[in-house]
């Protein structure tokens, strides 16, 4: 059994009792304590956490990250008996969130901490990437059990915004969402502003925006930073 929890806002403590196995973004690892012997060890993952259910979709899965800038470095920690280890990220915030089943959660690859092999991983195109940093793609990892945990890094301490009871609509900068959740896909909206003043350089700096609207249930984390990219129309 594994259960996933911060350390003061800036560390992952797994849990393990029994034996168990997680996968973590290749590096991850500070420290970790068990009685007798080490009883962990951590393997790469070369193909992809799939592998062992599903060798073909495994392999197809692997060449879409590639191309799509979706392919995390991970690695995967194989416990043999009650341990505990921490995981960090260069300081980065971590936000640890319990999937149900069959919830799933949309992240940027470069997000991801951490998540435990109750989880389905997998890349879906949702085809919005050229008006951000965002890709073409989105890594989704897909509850399927009791301990679908994942764990998941925001430059600063994050922003959760839900629409679950007022069923508000939710905009947000796409450089700044570091994921979404929902029951299914909920992919956002891209809502562009862009007029002539766009071409002339006189833009507010915000001239898109990804939004879900009242009907779709989702809970959106942002960090409070965003990410160098975007696209700069304008003339000189």
């Amino acid at each position: 059994m594994i259960t996933f929890e911060t350390v003061n806002e800036l560390t992952l403590m797994v849990t393990c009792q029994g034996m168990d196995a997680i996968y973590a973004k290749a590096g991850a690892f500070i420290a970790g304590e068990n009685i007798g012997g080490k009883n962990y060890r951590f393997d790469k993952v070369l193909i992809g956490p799939n592998a062992n259910n599903n060798l073909g979709q495994a392999l197809l899965g692997s060449l879409a990250r590639r191309v799509t800038g979706e392919n995390l470095p991970l690695m995967k920690v194989m416990m043999n008996g009650d341990s505990v280890t921490y995981y960090a990220n260069y300081g980065q915030h971590v936000v640890v969130y319990r999937l149900a089943p069959g919830e799933m959660i949309s992240v940027e690859s470069e997000n991801i901490l951490a998540f435990s092999q109750e989880c389905d991983y997998s890349v879906r195109f949702i085809g919005v990437g050229i008006l951000s940093q965002k890709g073409l793609c989105t890594t989704t990892l897909t509850g399927r059990g009791d301990s679908s945990y994942v764990a998941v890094l925001s430059d600063g301490n994050p922003i959760v915004l839900s629409n679950a009871v007022n069923r508000q609509t939710i905009s947000v900068d796409p450089d700044a969402v570091i994921c979404w959740v929902g029951n299914g896909p909920c992919d956002p909206q891209v809502t562009a502003d862009v007029s002539w003043k766009t071409f002339i350089g006189q833009t507010s700096g915000e001239s898109y925006q990804f939004e879900w609207n009242g009907g779709q249930s989702v809970t959106v984390i942002i960090q409070p930073s965003e990410r160098r990219g975007g696209i700069s129309v304008s003339m000189d």
